[in-house]
Parts: C-alpha cells; structure tokens; sequence
C-alpha cells in the first residue's frame, strides 16, 4: 500500500462519525439519506464525510435507478491492518523477552533466597 493510500486511510479512519458510517455500511449498502438519519448533522456534511471515505478509497458510490446507494470498500482496510500486523509482531516480540528477562530476575532471587537461609525469626528470606 503505498503511504499516500494508507495515510488517507488513517485519516479517514481518525474521525468518529465516518468510522460509524463504514460501520453502517459494513452491514449494507446505504443512501445518504440513510447514513445521516443517526447524525445530527445535515446532508451535506454526512456528503463531506463520505467524500474523504471516497478519496482513502474505503466507499464508492454506485447508481441503482434514482437511488446513489455507497458501498464499503474493505482492500484499504485490509492493506491498513497488515501494516499494523507488523507492529503487533513487534510488541508481542518484545513482550516474549520481557517475560524472559522477569522469569531470569525471578529465578535469581529465588536463588538467592535459598543461599541466605531462613531468617533469625524463623521466616524464609
């Protein structure tokens, strides 16, 4: 995905109302009409939302007689999400030594614990 698609693609994603609108049409297609009902928020503006979805390439628009019903296009989701996987890859790699490097603390302190013996009172160290 080239940085130009993805970056309208976060940007797109980055406001509210237009993730509610995809995940409106994540269920169907819809009118605009339809899209704004639970907006409180003209026709035009849900129309200004849509034309930034538009442009990221996340809707389309098609043409059923009268009716302009937009569709989600999912591909700039998809190509969004396989760029963040290389993240998630990071941090559970970093994670994974994390929990070694605790489990390597632990287990010297137990070491030592044992090394000391129990205390003048009685209690383990």
């Amino acid at each position: 995905m080239g940085t130009d698609l993805l970056d309208a693609t976060f940007a797109a994603l980055a406001d509210p109302t237009r993730r509610a609108i995809l995940a409106r049409l994540a269920v169907g297609e819809a009118t605009v009409t339809e899209l704004a009902e639970p907006f409180e928020m003209s026709q035009p503006a849900i129309s200004k939302h849509l034309k930034v979805l538009e442009r990221a390439g996340l809707v389309s628009r098609g043409r059923d007689a009268q009716r302009r019903p937009c569709r989600l296009e999912a591909r700039p989701l998809r190509e969004a999400t396989a760029w963040l996987a290389d993240y998630r890859d990071y941090w559970a790699e970093s994670y994974q030594r994390l929990d070694a490097l605790l489990d390597e603390l632990r287990a010297v302190d137990e070491a030592d614990a044992e090394r000391r013996g129990p205390r003048r009172d009685g209690t383990a160290a």
